[in-house]
């Protein structure tokens, strides 16, 4: 059964106080074999908040990593980087980079391969934008994506990869996928792992749904068999991010 993720993208906004301290009360309900609860915050608050965080089981992932270990990448940080401030998780692929910095099925490819050999765990962002879904060739590029990201990645390690799905039209727009919208991609994502690594593999992969998640909507989002938690952008900046993340931890 995979486990539940509940994670907050803070995005290039600051850190916010009010958040940890209404998910500190949540600790005692986490059971790190079943559930995690992460926040993903800027590079320049990941020590702070790790340390806020000292003594709770909720973890704290970077928003990216480049797959090179040093060199002449100005702005970029490494995954050894990040290991070496005792960071295990980060983003890989999410569409903003995508879209404003350039990211391909190739580099982000690139960034799990060194993520895997790091140890570090890749939260491995898909999905498709208003046009390709007018289009109705969503799954098309959700095959596309998973496939070149998933490339030269070995069974053992495929589940250690976690999966978010988010729409595109759906992020920070206030549109959230219908429960059935966002239940029939994440199923379609757990086909494409099924054909490459066995249903025994994919029913063992963390399939997040990411897109306007908010306390109001999380519990039925949550509650579909094929979404196992969420990546959640703006009301993982608000206390109430608290309410997500008790909606999606296991009972």
């Amino acid at each position: 059964m995979p486990k539940k993720i509940i994670a907050g993208n803070w995005k290039m906004n600051a850190t916010s106080d009010e958040v940890i301290a209404a998910l500190k009360p949540l600790d005692s309900s986490i059971d790190p074999n079943k559930a995690e609860v992460i926040l993903c915050v800027p590079y320049v608050a990941l020590e702070s908040v790790k340390a806020k965080l000292a003594g709770t089981k909720i973890k704290v992932s970077a928003q990216n990593m480049h797959y090179e270990e040093k060199g002449a990448y100005t702005g970029e940080v490494s995954g050894e980087m990040l290991k070496g401030i005792g960071i295990n998780h980060t983003l890989i692929g999410h569409s903003e980079r995508r879209q404003y910095y350039g990211e391909t099925d190739e580099t982000v490819n690139q960034k799990v391969l060194k993520a895997l050999k790091l140890d570090i765990t890749p939260i491995l962002c898909v999905g498709e934008s208003l046009e390709q879904r007018k289009k109705e060739i969503t799954n098309e590029v959700l095959r596309q994506q998973v496939n070149h990201a998933l490339f030269n990645v070995c069974e053992q390690n495929m589940t250690r990869i976690v999966i978010a799905y988010e729409p595109i039209w759906a992020i920070g727009t206030g549109v959230v996928a219908t429960p059935c919208q966002a239940e029939d991609a994440c199923k379609y994502i757990r086909e494409v792992v099924t054909a490459k690594y066995g249903a025994d593999v994919s029913s063992k992969v963390t399939i997040l749904y990411g897109g306007s998640v908010d306390d109001k909507n999380a519990k039925e989002l949550f509650a579909q068999p094929n979404i196992d938690g969420g990546l959640v952008g703006g009301a993982s900046l608000k206390p109430t991010f608290a309410d997500v993340a008790k909606a999606g931890l296991p009972k």
